[in-house]
């Protein structure tokens, strides 16, 4: 049986009077409903393609390709997200999903992947590093027809689809906030910042929301180091070590990054874990036993199950050309006490 103006207005989310509009091109509706129109008219065979002739988007029976582009290394975090991706991907016949992974914090490395996708996806989810190279391939990308989503970083002043994940800058003056009710106020006390890499704009700004509210309401508090880890935990270690030996003051150490578990080895060698107010992010199995014996204080948490699921149905819909409503990652603080099942 052919579908109907009805069924079109259904599905569409509009009235069939719109609908009517459209299919007879007269005037009075957005260009934006105007396409969504067309498109569920063709979806559903009322008409056999668009009138000006552009090629079909998918059909919702169509497999679409979609590619991720994800930091290699030992960072706990992205290993989840990565798994998260592969299972709910094992869930969708309608994707076709292929991870690749970029060793080192190399942006022209990245680009080079990037660029390597033209012609081949139709969708990119991609934590990428904010360097000139790798804006240039995002824009490439979109040039194509390409949609891109950028995941947990985000990327300004790119043709992106959607930035999905937590607002930065807001956990890191949570973590400033947190600092100071843990330190006490007006207690005196020299804090040490670690950072996978200042060339994730996440990271640089979880650094910049964390000196804020530091300067706003904590001015006792003192940074006096920032130490990049590029999330090796053995570097993180090292790092930590020599901080120790310069600082033997040390009051606080806030990481924006990975590393937690070769921080926390180096506290626990020199009997600083319990003296040490230490902050971190993301609920992994090496943070959720540092929590449980109190090496860590909190853990600032962003869920990888929810940003895989957002991002491949953020790229889908975009894909398809339908529209749809991004829900993204809560801000959590994870304590001893309510540690989440991962």
């Amino acid at each position: 049986m052919r579908s109907t103006l009805t069924d079109i207005a259904r599905e569409a989310g509009v009235s069939p009077a719109t609908v009517d509009r459209v299919l007879n091109n007269r005037p009075g509706v957005r260009a934006r409903t105007r396409e969504i129109v067309l498109e569920m008219a063709q979806r559903l065979g009322y008409i056999a393609e668009s009138p000006n002739g552009a090629p079909q988007r998918p059909l919702p029976g169509d497999i679409i390709r979609l590619d991720f582009a994800l930091p290699a290394g030992t960072n706990s975090f992205i290993k989840m997200l990565h798994r998260q991706i592969e299972a709910q991907a094992q869930s969708r016949p309608d994707l076709d999903v292929h991870i690749a992974t970029i060793e080192g914090f190399n942006p022209d490395r990245l680009a080079r992947l990037l660029q390597d996708l033209r012609g081949q996806t139709q969708g990119v989810g991609v934590i990428a590093l904010d360097h000139p190279t790798v804006r240039e391939a995002i824009r490439s990308l979109s040039a194509d027809d390409i949609k891109v989503v950028t995941i947990a970083s985000d990327i300004l002043h790119v043709p992106r689809v959607a930035y999905i994940g937590i607002d930065n800058r807001a956990a890191g003056r949570l973590a400033g906030y947190l600092l100071n009710r843990f330190m006490g106020t007006g207690r005196p006390g020299k804090v040490a910042l670690f950072a996978g890499s200042l060339s994730y704009r996440g990271h640089e700004e979880r650094e910049m929301g964390f000196r804020h509210i530091l300067t706003e309401e904590s001015p006792n508090l003192q940074i006096v180091e920032m130490r990049e880890m590029l999330d090796d935990r053995e570097k993180a270690y090292s790092e930590a070590s020599a901080l120790l030996e310069r600082h033997p003051d040390l009051a606080a150490i806030y990481n924006v990054g990975a590393g937690n578990t070769g921080i926390a080895r180096a506290l626990k060698e020199r009997g600083r874990a319990q003296s040490i107010v230490f902050l971190g992010h993301e609920v992994t199995e090496g943070t959720k036993d540092l929590l449980l014996d109190g090496t860590l204080d909190a853990v600032i948490d962003q869920n990888p199950r929810v940003e895989a699921r957002e991002a491949l149905n953020t790229l889908t819909h975009a894909v398809r050309g339908l529209p749809y409503e991004l829900h993204q990652p809560r801000l959590q603080v994870i304590f001893k006490e309510n540690i989440p099942e991962i």
